[in-house]
């Protein structure tokens, strides 16, 4: 391989680099700014359980360390969702220089859309998801049995339900960008309507801990997503310019990349 061609390959190695250096050090930042208040965090997330626990009853640690490690680790995936706007943006900032000029103008909407519906979606799943869970979850005990749940796999099964809210409350971004592209149409959706359906409940099960009640109150919101996906993207079908597509279709015959 030529000198020449090594060039491009190092100068993407040092801005990847880069990129991920400014990742870390904003998830580092903001993990120090917080990590004081690890227990505060700790307790702010159990809240949900807490309340519907019957009097008396509390969380436990069968392990040693736990009660001090659990509200690190959760510390530090906290600070990686706070931060997840700038991890979001040294992304796109590392791949927008291989975008055509039309789609660069898409970054900053598509930021700021992927960021809030995440945290809709955790929020969805903190005030609306885990009372009605675990308010389901402590009538159904069986008479005798006392709860008393591990603080880790409390935390397990709360970060796994996060984590899967804040995934599915992007699929309207997901649909507009599929339809904005061309690759899907908003009628060709429309027409897989109960294969999306059925695909929601599948998302749900693969998602969620092994409970029907989870699954489905991750399946409705999705599909309900889907369809606000689907009413929002007719706004952006055609929206292209003439001009831009021509040359796009010119530049890919052609074999051209964005930018030369």
């Amino acid at each position: 391989m030529a000198m020449d061609d090594t060039q491009p390959l190092i100068s993407h190695l040092i801005e990847l680099r880069k990129r991920i250096l400014n990742s870390l050090i904003t998830v580092l930042v903001v993990f120090l700014a917080l990590v004081y208040f690890s227990n505060d965090i700790y307790r702010l997330i159990a809240a949900p359980l807490m309340e519907q626990l019957p009097a008396g009853a509390n969380m436990i640690a069968t392990d040693v360390a736990s009660p001090f490690f659990t509200p690190i680790k959760l510390t530090i995936i906290v600070s990686i969702f706070v931060s997840a706007p700038m991890i979001l943006y040294q992304v796109w900032a590392f791949v927008a220089p291989a975008l055509y000029k039309h789609e660069r103008r898409l970054v900053v909407p598509l930021l700021l859309s992927s960021s809030v519906l995440f945290y809709l979606g955790m929020l969805f799943a903190y005030f609306i998801v885990f009372p009605l869970v675990f308010g389901f979850f402590t009538k159904t005990v069986p008479t005798g049995v006392m709860i008393a749940t591990d603080i880790s796999n409390y935390l397990s099964f709360v970060m796994a339900l996060f984590m899967a809210f804040g995934v599915a409350f992007e699929v309207p971004i997901a649909i507009i960008l599929l339809c904005w592209s061309g690759v899907v149409t908003p009628e060709s959706l429309k027409r897989k309507r109960p294969y999306i359906l059925v695909g929601a409940f599948v998302v749900g099960m693969l998602l969620t801990p092994p409970d029907v009640f989870s699954q489905t109150l991750l399946a409705v919101p999705m599909y309900l997503l889907f369809e606000l996906g689907v009413l929002l993207s007719q706004f952006y079908v055609g929206k292209r310019n003439p001009s831009e597509k021509q040359n796009d279709s010119e530049r890919r015959d052609t074999g051209d990349k964005p930018g030369e």
